[in-house]
């Protein structure tokens, strides 16, 4: 009898999400089943985030994948449990049930979609937000050699947090556009491009001596920011790369098997918003 793998998403405005389908896929790769639930927290006013983990944790669920805006809430409930590499970064994607661990596959999906698709070291960076995603970014970058960094959020506050935890830099909003111009690499880690959230949070006009720029977000993965990054004559990192290297770890922390990673990324490429 195969192994069903039950687990879900917590996080709001995720219809878009292709997570189940890359977990399906992998799923049947390794002759097992999935059990998958969406819990959209914008539908329930009342929702609570530690309420309901412990409420799946409870029901005997594998584990549930955290996104925007939840991750942060995610690392307190994991709390000394954040697995050996990630419990400086405040924030967790996944968590698992047995244990109880929390796992940061934005953090180690970011390594090894940079890997596969850049050739070069990061340099200096300027990274607009400082939410979850940022948390992961930001110290993969860092790890890579990235340097100087600086961050600048709509929450000054959340920006400053980021940069004690990294070494980073943190400026106000009104100085982002010296930052972005003096950058080498772009980083846009906030929901500004994703479906539900128009807009971009770096200006078409700031390109320049740019020579790269990534987007945390995936659905869709052609955003307006990416989209002024290719015409400006930047390498590209999508939302869509980390994506894929997130969910073959987050496979991997609910259930101990490592996907064979070239004939899963290509399968999981057929996922591939527009």
């Amino acid at each position: 009898m195969s192994r069903t793998l039950r687990c879900g998403l917590i996080g709001a405005g995720i219809g878009a999400s292709r997570l189940s389908a890359a977990l399906e896929i992998m799923c049947v790769a390794h002759g097992m089943t999935l059990a998958f639930t969406a819990i959209d927290s914008d539908a329930d006013p009342e929702f609570d985030f530690d309420d309901t983990v412990e409420m799946l944790r409870l029901d005997g669920w594998d584990g549930v994948t955290v996104t925007h805006p939840w991750k942060p809430h995610a690392a307190d409930w994991a709390g000394d449990r954040m697995v050996s590499g990630t419990e400086t970064l405040g924030a967790a994607n996944t968590l698992t049930f047995s244990p109880i661990r929390g796992h940061n596959t934005d953090f180690t999906g970011f390594l090894a979609a940079w890997r596969a698709v850049m050739d070069r070291p990061p340099g200096s960076v300027a990274v607009a937000g400082a939410g979850g995603v940022a948390r992961a970014v930001v110290p993969a970058l860092i790890a890579l050699g990235a340097g100087p960094v600086t961050i600048w959020d709509h929450n000054a506050a959340a920006a400053s947090a980021l940069a004690v935890l990294t070494g980073a830099s943190a400026i106000p909003a009104a100085a982002a556009a010296d930052a972005v111009r003096a950058a080498e690499g772009l980083v846009n880690a906030t929901p500004l491009g994703m479906h539900g959230h128009p807009g971009t949070a770096i200006p078409a006009a700031l390109f320049g001596r740019q020579a790269w720029a990534f987007d945390a977000v995936y659905t869709p993965t052609n955003t307006p920011f990416l989209t002024d990054a290719r015409r400006a004559g930047l390498s590209v990192m999508t939302g869509f790369d980390l994506f894929r290297h997130m969910a073959m770890d987050s496979f991997t922390a609910y259930t101990g098997h490592r996907p064979d990673p070239a004939p899963t990324l290509a399968a999981l490429d057929a996922l591939r918003p527009d």
